[in-house]
């Protein structure tokens, strides 16, 4: 009774219509996707023969190659971000800097994790959900892809509202900082 009548001519015609079952996007699938854009844009980058030269560039762990990575992804996860929750205003990356005795000892500044800043409307746990899947994802293909390392984490997220920009409170000051700035990624 509920046919359409596209069903009952193809019955008529001994045609079967088949649709493509419509997937929402998963995490691994989004963070696979985001670490070839990333390998894509290094090579770019470093005018490099392909994703593969910039892989190996990044397992070598040449910093240049690895700022590029991770810069492009960083982008990709931002985007992701901001699709996949409409409270996302703004999603920023910000530098974690290194105390006067890391750089004294000569200790070697790690490229990850990854610092975002995320201004949102307001505070939930899906954001919180969505941001642990993707950076569950993220480790696992990182780790695939670039060589067995005990990573952690590859995200450090940090979410902030408008009350915390406009009391200037925690990491929603350096929004106003002259110094080290976090720069915008992605905006909605």
């Amino acid at each position: 009774m509920n046919k359409t009548m596209q069903q009952n001519q193809a019955e008529a015609q001994g045609v079967t219509i088949t649709a493509s079952p419509f997937r929402l996007p998963d995490a691994t699938s989004t963070m696979e996707d985001a670490l070839s854009k990333a390998l894509d844009y290094c090579a770019d980058k470093l005018n490099l023969e392909g994703p593969q030269a910039s892989l190996e560039k990044v397992r070598q762990g040449d910093r240049m190659a690895l700022e590029y990575c991770h810069y492009r992804l960083a982008q990709q996860v931002a985007e992701a971000l901001g699709t996949l929750d409409d409270n996302v205003r703004s999603v920023s990356i910000y530098e974690f800097e290194a105390t006067a005795e890391d750089r004294a000892f000569g200790d070697r500044l790690e490229a990850l994790p990854i610092h975002l800043l995320v201004q949102v409307d307001r505070k939930t746990s899906a954001l919180s959900s969505l941001v642990a899947a993707l950076d569950r994802a993220l480790v696992k293909e990182y780790t695939e892809m670039v060589g067995p390392r005990r990573l952690g984490h590859v995200l450090d997220v940090q979410v902030i509202d408008s009350s915390d920009v406009d009391s200037r409170r925690g990491l929603a000051a350096l929004l106003y900082s002259l110094y080290n700035r976090p720069i915008r990624l992605w905006a909605r």
